[in-house]
Parts: structure tokens; C-alpha cells; sequence
């Protein structure tokens, strides 16, 4: 059995702060599971982490509190923490009602991290992603739409029936075996999502049958599950990989894309009728 864990990056609304929406699943054996949480656990409580929901878009922005307390870098972890928490308490008194809201909102996010520096939370997640990377049984399947070349379309059933294709082909043709999806429990997508995978099981997607998924997705909290933390932190860097050419962690978990003879079959760049010269499309004989 294989688990497969969803998440996206991006908003599938035109507009916003991101160029592209994608959607990833992290598929791993079922029976190695408890192996490969405790890997990622023990580099987590390394940084001070441990049973904290590593959100990297939250983890990799620039925290302006902490450029704000000279000697910070020669504090402990309970020192910056105390000293950003009150810098933090300062500017929400400080703050309009409408800033307010927006403050807290960011802080709240962003409130586990502040005892590491933008390096320390940069190597975290670094080190998270070599360490997954080499799982030689892990596969994941991503699709990422380029939003400004596509419109009116319902861009998260299209990524989501790419990502249930090619993980029933991978199970059917590659593994030999059964598996199930487990989503981030997002109230907005879930009755709706059940009800597209209930017609996959009963008709199939435009490319398939879908005979080696069990069941509809499974809704999970991410704060207590490791593994769909690191479905968003692949989702994160391919989506930042595809928008702003930043490779230095997408290069790391390229190789986790499934490949077929040695061509990455996972992974696809959507951009309707328009040309792109991206590596991904080029491999795709899409340029």
C-alpha cells in the first residue's frame, strides 16, 4: 500500500501574490512509514521544532523583528524568542486596527520560528529535503498551471485529475500495488473533491481507469501530520522553482519526480497553447 499526500502552493484565484498554482503528491510505502517520521522528527528537534507543523512559506520569509535586536544572533533560543515576542507586542500596540489584524495574523504564522535566524530556518528546510531526497521508494507526481497563459478553467480538478492519473499508473505499472490519498483537510475542496473521486472510481479520468486507489481522499490536520508538511514544503519549492528560477532546493528533490526510462513523467508544466522553454517542457517535447 502507498500513501499519497496532497497539498498546493499558490491560489488558484488569477491574481494574488503567485504566478502559478500547482498541486503535489508525496507518495510513499505505506510500511515505511514510521521510519521516515522519526528521520524527519529528529532533524526538527534539532532546530527546535519538535511537534511544530514546518509550513516553509511561512518559515522562509524575512522576519523585519528580528533585524531590529542587535545582539540577537548571540542570543539563546529562549532569549530571541522573548526579545521578538516583545518587539512583536510593541508594533501591535503601535499598529492602525486595520494593520493590526494583518500583524497578527503574519505573527501568528510565523510565531514557532522566531528563535531561528532566516539561515538557521533556510538550512531546516534544506535539511529536511536532503533527507527525504534520498528515499529511493518515495515518488512524487505535481502538476503546475501557469495562470497569466490560462483562463477560466477550474485549475485544481485539472492538476487534481493529472495527479490521480499518474499515480494510478505509477501504482498499476511501477509498484504493483494499492494506495490511497491523504489531503490537508481543507474545508473548501473536500465534499467537492470526495465527489470527483467517487466519479474516477466509477468512470475513470479522461486518461484512465483508476483501479489501484482505494477509496476517496482521506482529510488529515497537518499540524499533526509530518507527511503532508513535506508534500507543501515540495509544493513550495517547485512552485518557486516555476515563478521566480530559484533551484538550489528544487534541484535536490528533482530526482523524486517519477520517472519513466529516465524521462520525469511526474511532473508537469501547464500552460495551454502557449510556448514555454522551461527544462521541464523542453523534456516534455513541448517547446
Amino acid at each position: 500500500m502507498y500513501l499519497c499526500y496532497l497539498d498546493e502552493s499558490g491560489v488558484v484565484e488569477h491574481g494574488g501574490n503567485s504566478d502559478c498554482f500547482v498541486l503535489l503528491g508525496f507518495a510513499i510505502p505505506a510500511d515505511t512509514w514510521k521510519e521516515k517520521d522519526s528521520q524527519i522528527n529528529l532533524i526538527k528537534d534539532k532546530y527546535g521544532l519538535k511537534d511544530i507543523e514546518i509550513h516553509t512559506a511561512w518559515m522562509m520569509r524575512d522576519y523585519p523583528e528580528q533585524k531590529t535586536i542587535p545582539t540577537f544572533e548571540s542570543l539563546s533560543w529562549h532569549e530571541r524568542r522573548k526579545a521578538v515576542l516583545g518587539v512583536r507586542s510593541l508594533n501591535l500596540a503601535r499598529a492602525t486596527r486595520k494593520y493590526n489584524n494583518e500583524l497578527r495574523k503574519n505573527y501568528k504564522k510565523t510565531d514557532s520560528y522566531v528563535h531561528l535566524n532566516r539561515s538557521e530556518r533556510y538550512n531546516c528546510v534544506k535539511e529536511i529535503a536532503e533527507c527525504f531526497s534520498k528515499w529511493s521508494d518515495l515518488r512524487l507526481f505535481c502538476d503546475v498551471h501557469s495562470k497569466k497563459h490560462l483562463e477560466e478553467i477550474d485549475h485544481y480538478q485539472i492538476a487534481f485529475e493529472q495527479v490521480v492519473t499518474r499515480f494510478n499508473t505509477y501504482l498499476n505499472i511501477a509498484a504493483g500495488r494499492l494506495g490511497i490519498l491523504v489531503q490537508d483537510n481543507n474545508q473548501t475542496v473536500a465534499r467537492r473533491i470526495t465527489k470527483v473521486m467517487r466519479m474516477y472510481h466509477s468512470i475513470g479520468t479522461l486518461w484512465s481507469k483508476i483501479e489501484n486507489i482505494v477509496e476517496t481522499p482521506l482529510f488529515v490536520d497537518s499540524q499533526l501530520t509530518s507527511m503532508v508538511q513535506l508534500s507543501d514544503m515540495c509544493a513550495y519549492v517547485t512552485r518557486r522553482y516555476f515563478e521566480k528560477n530559484e533551484n538550489t532546493l528544487f534541484d535536490i528533490i528533482r530526482q523524486n519526480f517519477d520517472r519513466s526510462h529516465g524521462n520525469i513523467v511526474g511532473l508537469r508544466h501547464y500552460t495551454g497553447k502557449f510556448q514555454c522553454k522551461c527544462d521541464i517542457c523542453i523534456a516534455h517535447g513541448r517547446s
